[in-house]
């Protein structure tokens, strides 16, 4: 595994601005040309085995390959969610008891379409705009460019009072970045994936992240076998839902539930924690 820069906290700051302002910041050289190699050849390997097709929708792309669910299927994706440079990033936007909401792949191939613009957080039920509740992630594993797909965003669009028409078009600007650069931004921002009108394919690993109160888009609990999460790191653990929110949320009978992975699962529920301060100030 390639060393990983820790960010400054000038660099922290500028990138959060950014996404508060414009929706978005891109972050350059995280990843070098040997880990776009490996994500790349672990991607190809997992199409074949899965049997992977193309998508069945406009959405998803009918000359694009997605492989979901990357965390149970190959370790070489485990680094993704804790990156030093990144995650902290996401946990400026929401905050640290975020989770992964869901890590696929994204390989647009020749000749698909644009898709259409949309909000990662538009099927949410709740008054725009609000706090950011999602914070999605683009890794680059070949050059994003105009002509191959880059992503489409509409910058400010985090701030409105409403979602995009799916069957409007709107002015965008391409997410343009090198190989082993990282897109970053607020789920409240109009976005999709841009047309392919060259004979290349753009490959990216979408890396999303939620507010630790509300549903990931992929079930990670279910989704990765139980055997597979022991392995990880305890940051990791906690980013799957292998945690409590706010010292209360996620628990089971006032146990965490890193219990179920051979942890102690100790909890000091947010009441505990209220009543113990309570009782200090009394005495």
């Amino acid at each position: 595994m390639e060393a990983h820069r820790s960010m400054t906290p000038e660099e922290l700051d500028a990138h959060l601005e950014r996404i508060r302002t414009d929706g978005y910041t891109l972050v350059e050289d995280v990843f070098d040309a040997d880990r776009a190699a490996a994500y790349l050849a672990a991607l190809d390997r997992l199409v074949d085995d899965l049997d992977v097709g193309k998508g069945p929708n406009a959405f998803e792309g009918f000359s694009t390959t997605r492989v979901y669910n990357l965390l149970a299927h190959d370790r070489v994706f485990e680094e993704i969610p804790v990156h030093e440079e990144i995650l902290p990033i996401v946990e400026g936007v929401l905050d640290r008891g975020c989770l992964i909401s869901s890590l696929s792949s994204i390989d647009i191939g020749p000749g698909e379409k644009a898709q259409m613009i949309h909000a990662d957080d538009q099927l949410l039920p709740i008054r725009r705009p609000h706090r950011a509740l999602v914070c999605n992630t683009m890794w680059a594993l070949t050059d994003f460019t105009e002509p191959n797909g880059a992503t489409r965003m509409v910058k400010g669009s985090h701030t409105a009072d409403h979602s995009p028409d799916p069957a409007k078009s709107y002015d965008s600007i391409p997410g343009e970045m090198r190989r082993g650069s990282v897109l970053v931004w607020n789920g409240s921002l109009w976005h999709g994936g841009g047309a392919n009108e060259t004979d290349e394919r753009r490959v990216g690993i979408a890396m999303n992240y939620c507010a630790g109160f509300i549903r990931q888009q992929e079930n990670q609990q279910l989704g990765i076998p139980r055997e597979v999460t022991m392995r990880f790191p305890k940051r990791l653990r906690e980013l799957v839902g292998y945690s409590v929110y706010q010292h209360l949320v996620g628990h089971i009978e006032k146990r965490s539930p890193e219990y179920l992975l051979g942890g102690e699962g100790e909890l000091e529920s947010v009441w505990d924690r209220a009543d113990r301060s309570e009782k200090k100030r009394r005495n």
